[in-house]
């Protein structure tokens, strides 16, 4: 099974979302953090949500969880401190990826990251991946998006069709604004949801945390 560290929130869990058991094909486990509402995690980088993470992950691992991932991409930041709590592999940020990604394209132009929030990923996060030296381009959601409100602020009366044009907008102008770009990866974990018509949108490989639990899942099976 694997354990997935749920966030505070009340937004809907849609078909695709980490915070929806039916998106896998597999039994999952899920463990909540009481208080670690997104604007906590995203934008203000609460140390104090540290220890409550690592505990979450440590229960996981006693309920019988064999991989431990979360349901928020800019824990990357804390990668090392909670890999390290737990026996089992346990994964932060679909972030992760952006040197396999760069690797498996040969090493050419650069990773799009398209994240929630721009203003907040920092370099701390990238370091926390080992992603700090590749090449990459970074693009968030627009702070008066939609998307924005209801995944950052955590809002339940979500629009999907808005949101989904949202973020093939985003995308879009990621790869053409940045013709080098050779992959992309989804920091953050509600975009998975939109996987599909962001390849479609892009013609390029997209890396999201459904791809790494997938991967993750397969190695353990």
């Amino acid at each position: 099974m694997i354990g997935i560290i749920l966030l505070d929130t009340r937004f809907p869990r849609l078909l695709g979302d980490i915070g929806n058991p039916k998106t896998f094909p597999f039994p999952v486990l899920y463990e909540k953090v009481d208080g670690a509402l997104p604007s906590r995690v995203v934008r203000e980088r609460d140390a104090s949500l540290l220890i409550p993470f690592i505990e979450a992950a440590k229960t996981l691992e006693r309920r019988g969880a064999m991989a431990i991932t979360t349901s928020c991409g800019f824990l990357a930041v804390w990668q090392k401190e909670m890999a390290s709590a737990v026996e089992v592999p346990l994964f932060t940020s679909s972030l992760i990826q952006i040197p396999w990604a760069y690797g498996l394209m040969g090493r050419r132009g650069r990773i799009g990251v398209l994240t929630a929030d721009k203003n907040s990923l920092t370099i701390d996060h990238l370091k926390g991946v080992g992603a700090e030296e590749i090449p990459s381009v970074i693009r968030g959601m627009k702070p008066d998006s939609e998307f924005h409100r209801i995944y950052v602020r955590n809002i339940p009366d979500l629009n999907y069709q808005k949101i989904e044009k949202e973020v093939i907008a985003e995308a879009s102008a990621l790869v053409e604004d940045h013709p080098d770009i050779s992959a992309v990866v989804l920091e953050c974990t509600n975009m998975a949801v939109f996987r599909k018509a962001l390849r479609e949108s892009t013609k390029i490989p997209v890396f999201d945390i459904l791809t790494l639990i997938h991967y993750i899942h397969s190695s353990l099976k």
